[in-house]
């Protein structure tokens, strides 16, 4: 006798459960409201198994409900599946859509003075992405002055206004918030991308630039209102479309600079009113005041490319920013561009995919060098800013991510970021290169991301776990001097170093 066969199960429909379920807070477009956008490159590493977990047991201290009692599994995991799939189109995200989502906290008070004791040139801001928030620390005491949530999933560097009063910090999704360390209070916020990468100061603290990915644009926000200044459409001469893999301050030059991820050229832009004109083609003059061109910009924010070989990124610039180095796409050399004559003067092999936006730099015999940690090979890349040669490699237990140091310290710090010792912390002398002493206070944990005290007598170092802390060390005996329980803090950053751009911290 034939058996029947079972009437086939309908996958769940993910779109509607997604219209269901979640458009309430991350709208219909997946783009972000109240919650974060929810698409891959705002995202990042959370997919898969860690997406579903999240779906079903939601987050801790955020507005994120388990939805494990209500949708059975495999709604759980089409869910998932669904949000991990890019859009099918590249939405607009114009001035007024960014316009549009300011916002100000109406019970912020500006203070006359800070509202606390401790030197505010001396405070360090410690970002904890476990739980989306930031700590505000006394750099003397050490005690917390003060904790607030952040937007989702902070990405890049908190920046600092020069006088050290204002800070911004960017999240994956665009958000861009301003806290007034003084008051110790959020001012407001800005959705200035849908998908961002980092953000600088310019050298007068009057504009934020906000490098995006989604769209492919570079956005300027006035500092003082987080109003929109201009938002630059990312096209290669040839008119390609950029995503803009960084943006950096450059003081000395009182200009932006942006790495771009998809064509061959670098692009900076001023924040010098007098600044220009920059030709993007020929210049063709026969006398004075006679002068014809093609597509010069001048002004504020005005343009200049610089061409190159092939599309670099990650930079790390030289004494008084007039050259950068930038590493290919291969991430097996660095590539020397002079900023003032705008080419390419030099080539260093640097394998292992250097990781420059790390950098550091200091004075070795009179000479300055910089270091680069490499995020495949476990050593240091030790270089002669002079003449762009590489004059040492330090072997380490691992391939790290950050390095730090401050100009009062004879030590170079390293982590060991990536692979089974990622415990492990390597403490380098800055004269003779040498490892004079690896630290291991958790042992199985990642320890990683260094910060210095504003007069470099103490180290900060992470231990980079939902149930981590922040490790107080003296960095002259190299011993503990406290440990302050933190979620998951990752980057840690000082008034002072940040704002006199410290030699011992990258830029």
């Amino acid at each position: 006798m034939a058996l029947l066969a079972a009437p086939a199960q309908a996958a769940p429909d993910a779109a509607a459960l997604f219209s269901e379920h979640c458009a309430a807070c991350h709208a219909e477009t997946r783009l972000g409201g109240t919650g974060p956008a929810l698409i891959p490159e705002a995202l990042g590493r959370i997919k898969g198994e860690d997406l579903a977990a999240i779906i079903a047991e939601g987050r801790v201290a955020t507005q994120m409900p388990a939805f494990a009692g209500e949708l059975t599994p495999e709604e759980i995991a089409s869910l998932a599946a669904y949000i991990s799939e890019p859009l099918a189109e590249t939405p607009d995200w114009t001035t007024a859509d960014i316009d549009a989502t300011r916002e100000f906290r109406a019970d912020y008070v500006a203070a006359d003075a800070p509202v606390f004791t401790a030197d505010p040139l001396n405070i360090t801001l410690v970002v904890e992405t476990g739980d989306h928030h930031v700590s505000v620390l006394d750099g003397d005491s050490f005690d917390v002055l003060d904790r607030f949530a952040t937007p989702f999933a902070v990405h890049g560097g908190p920046k600092f206004t020069p006088d050290g009063r204002f800070v911004f910090i960017m999240s994956r999704d665009g958000w861009v918030q301003k806290y007034d360390i003084w008051s110790l209070h959020e001012v407001g916020r800005v959705r200035a991308g849908l998908n961002s990468r980092n953000i600088a100061m310019s050298h007068d603290g009057q504009w934020l630039a906000v490098a995006n990915y989604l769209p492919r644009t570079l956005t300027i926000l006035s500092t003082a209102d987080l109003s929109v200044a201009r938002v630059i459409d990312v096209t290669g001469r040839d008119g390609t479309p950029s995503r803009v893999s960084a943006v950096y301050q450059a003081p000395d030059r009182k200009s932006f600079v942006l790495a771009l991820k998809d064509v061959p050229e670098i692009w900076e832009v001023a924040t010098d009113p007098d600044a220009g004109p920059y030709h993007d083609g020929f210049v063709h003059s026969h006398e004075a005041g006679m002068e014809e061109s093609l597509a010069a910009e001048q002004g504020l924010f005005a343009r200049r490319r610089i061409m190159v070989g092939a599309p670099i990124d990650d930079f790390f610039f030289g004494p008084a920013y007039r050259n950068l180095i930038g590493t290919n796409r291969e991430g097996d050399k660095g590539v020397v561009v002079n900023l003032d004559v705008g080419r390419e003067i030099a080539e260093l092999p640097l394998p292992g995919m250097p990781h420059l936006g790390s950098g550091i730099s200091w004075m070795r015999d009179g000479r300055r060098v910089m270091a680069t940690p490499h995020l495949r090979e476990g050593m240091l890349s030790v270089i002669d800013v002079a003449d762009w040669k590489v004059v040492a490699t330090i072997p380490t237990a691992g391939p790290g991510f950050f390095l730090r140091s401050h100009e009062n310290s004879p030590y170079v710090w390293a982590d060991v970021f990536f692979g089974p010792n990622k415990d492990k912390m390597h403490v380098i002398d800055k004269e003779t290169l040498q490892i004079v002493r690896t630290l291991d206070p958790a042992p199985g944990k990642t320890v990683a991301h260094v910060e210095f005290t504003r007069d470099g007598s103490h180290a900060l170092v992470s231990v980079w776990e939902d149930d981590g802390a922040v490790i107080v060390y003296d960095a002259r005996t190299l011993e503990e001097v406290r440990r302050l329980p933190m979620r998951k803090p990752s980057g840690k950053y000082n008034v002072w170093n940040k704002t006199r751009f410290e030699e011992g911290t990258s830029h």
